[in-house]
Order: structure tokens, then sequence, then C-alpha cells
């Protein structure tokens, strides 16, 4: 995999939509908490066809959560969960079945920002992991899928 300008222009894009989607006023109060749909969340389908999509991602997400309510647990854990899900959307490339890539973000998510919001809140960890779970569902098979095959048939 290399980076070249393309990629990193890529990148750059997705880590600046990632963050502006997310803190949007009306869209930020939906981006954070028990019960969340990121919207951005949709992007985290992209480096199955740009790989460039992977720092962004990580970049934008970091930034997203500097402006949230969790602090550093959010800032760090979160980011890396989405770091991880975008190197694994990548690797599902090999693939060539789209229709597998939201289940990184979906899966890393659910069970890990269940993990640290767990302790934040003191509510059931599968509690969390339903409800982060059901929001990372909408945004990444209901917008990012739809995305990603408008996406792929535009190549």
């Amino acid at each position: 995999m290399g980076f070249n300008a393309k990629q990193i222009s890529i990148g750059g894009l997705v880590g600046a939509l990632y963050f502006v989607i997310t803190i949007t006023p009306g869209i930020s109060a939906i981006s954070y908490g028990q019960f969340q749909i990121r919207i951005a969340e949709a992007l985290t389908v992209l480096p199955f066809i740009y790989p460039g999509a992977i720092v962004g991602l990580f970049v934008g997400c970091l930034l997203a959560n500097a402006f949230g309510p969790f602090g550093i647990q959010d800032i760090i854990f979160g980011s890396f969960l989405t770091l991880n899900a975008a190197w694994l959307t990548y690797y599902l490339r090999k693939t060539a079945r789209p229709i597998l890539a939201p289940l990184p973000p979906i899966i890393l998510n659910s069970f890990g920002v269940a993990a640290y919001l767990h302790v934040l809140f003191g509510e059931p960890y599968w509690f969390f992991v339903i409800s982060i779970g059901a929001g990372e569902i909408i945004a990444c098979y209901g917008l990012g899928y739809p995305l990603l095959k408008f996406l792929l048939r535009k190549r």
C-alpha cells in the first residue's frame, strides 16, 4: 500500500468530513452519548477502496472525540478503535465482498466503546453493546454501505 498525493488528499478530506459531520450542531446531539448514531461512521467503509481514508478516519475521530464529553478515554480508545476498524476494512478488500466492509467498525465499536462507556456511566456492559451497535449498524449499513456501492459503481 503506497500513499501517493491522491491517497493523502483523500485522507485529509475524509478526516475533515468526519470531524465536521460529527461536531455539526444538531448532528452532534446524536454523535455522543449512551444512545448514539454517529453519522460520520458511514465513512468508515471507505478504506475498502481508498487506503488513504485509514489515517483520515483516525485523525477525524480523534479531533471529534477531543470535542466530545467523554474525555481522554474517548479520545484515546475511541480513536484507536476507529483506526483498527479502518485497517480491518482495508484488508477486507481482498475478499471482493463490499457487504463485509461495515463489519469491522460495527463490531469493534460496539464492544470496545461499550467497555469504557460501561465504566463511565455504570450501566450494564451489554446495554452499551446493543445501543452502540444499533447506532453503528444504522450509520455503517444504512448510510455507509450505499455510499460504498455508489463509489464502486463510479470507479
